[in-house]
């Protein structure tokens, strides 16, 4: 059987987080499937969170997708909730992986898993590959084809496929803004600087001040960036996009404003550049309001009160490398990346608060 090289760098073996390959095995003969284990399955490299494993399921790869370890934060990495997602969404969005197989119970590996379709290509992070790194041309069509992406996303009819009942649209944007002030608070509850807290009060106060409705509902990626769209090598066309655990309905400038909060520029404070999540701070990159207002063209929204979402956006994205900093203090984790993430989280509340006073778009 010839296996399909992954063009994603794998982990060391002696970095990959071992599984009960043995009871998979087990498990997915039971449901007559073969798991290929004369080699052991390798684990994708990069991310922060959930853990994915490539692996060969009757002749064909596949990947296996996990929660991480430890204790998660309420409604995180939910497998059912992605594969809910994964089985349809490619009828009308075929850069959606299709969702293989759930399995919801913990007894087998240890966790709720999933089984989803493989799709090759490479992920780009905080700089594009060779030969495209000093092509601006390149990065200009590749800033706009991640904003066309989503507004493709967003235009799906999501009751064509089933998802018309998925989350709940309603008040979206107030729950969310309420959900990202409790968990800012829980992040650094304990060990925080003073400066940090006072970021979040500060932060929590503004979002409840202009709090605005959400408009419409549509299918929202909620954490849709460059990372999370596989490219193909030789001409960087898209060619999936992953990572739909926390897939959702509400208002797709949020999703708009999530893809922002990722998107450096040069003249960007130390933390955006130290995220290195996207490149867009290179030569030909349309900045963040050229990104949004093509977005905004795109599927006739207003920007009027954008504002609200960069800011609710933002101070997510820094609760999130808050999160992940208060992990490793725990000692749920041993990633030396995550040590120095109190730091970057205060300088991303601080450009958040820098996006709630106009300072910056």
């Amino acid at each position: 059987m010839t296996t399909i090289a992954a063009p994603q760098p794998m982990r060391h073996r002696i970095e990959t987080v071992p599984q009960h390959w043995r009871q998979l095995e087990e498990y997915l003969a039971s449901r007559g499937m073969q798991l290929r284990l004369d080699t052991d399955p390798q684990q994708f490299a990069g991310g922060f969170a959930n853990l994915n494993y490539l692996i060969h399921i009757d002749g064909k790869p596949a990947v296996l997708r996990r929660p991480p370890r430890g204790p998660w934060p309420p409604g995180a990495y939910d497998m059912g909730r992605e594969f809910r997602i994964l089985s349809r969404l490619w009828e009308r969005f075929p850069l959606a992986p299709r969702g293989l197989h759930l399995c919801e119970d913990a007894r087998v590996i240890g966790v709720p898993f999933q089984i989803v379709e493989y799709r090759a290509g490479i992920s780009v992070r905080d700089s594009l590959p060779e030969p495209f790194c000093r092509d601006a041309a390149v990065a200009q069509r590749l800033g706009e084809t991640l904003v066309d992406l989503l507004a493709e996303l967003h235009r799906v009819d999501v009751a064509a496929i089933g998802l018309e009942n998925l989350g709940k649209p309603n008040g979206f944007l107030v729950r969310a803004a309420e959900g990202w002030i409790k968990r800012a608070s829980l992040a650094v509850e304990g060990w925080a600087s003073a400066g940090t807290q006072q970021l979040i009060i500060e932060l929590a106060h503004w979002l409840r001040e202009h709090q605005i409705e959400s408009h419409g509902a549509v299918l929202l990626h909620n954490d849709f960036k460059l990372d999370n769209v596989l490219l193909d090598p030789q001409s960087l066309r898209p060619l999936a996009v992953l990572d739909w655990d926390q897939g959702t309905r509400g208002d797709g400038l949020y999703d708009l404003a999530i893809l922002l909060s990722y998107w450096t520029e040069r003249n960007d404070p130390p933390a955006m550049h130290q995220m290195a999540q996207m490149p867009t701070a290179q030569p030909g990159f349309p900045s963040r309001e050229q990104a949004a207002l093509r977005y905004a063209r795109a599927l006739g929204r207003d920007l009027s009160d954008f504002r609200f979402h960069r800011v609710l956006a933002q101070l997510r994205t820094a609760v999130i490398f808050q999160q992940l900093h208060a992990r490793w203090r725990s000692g749920e984790t041993q990633d030396p990346r995550y040590a120095a993430f109190a730091e970057l989280g205060e300088g991303l509340l601080e450009f958040a608060v820098s996006i709630a006073r106009g300072q910056v778009f």
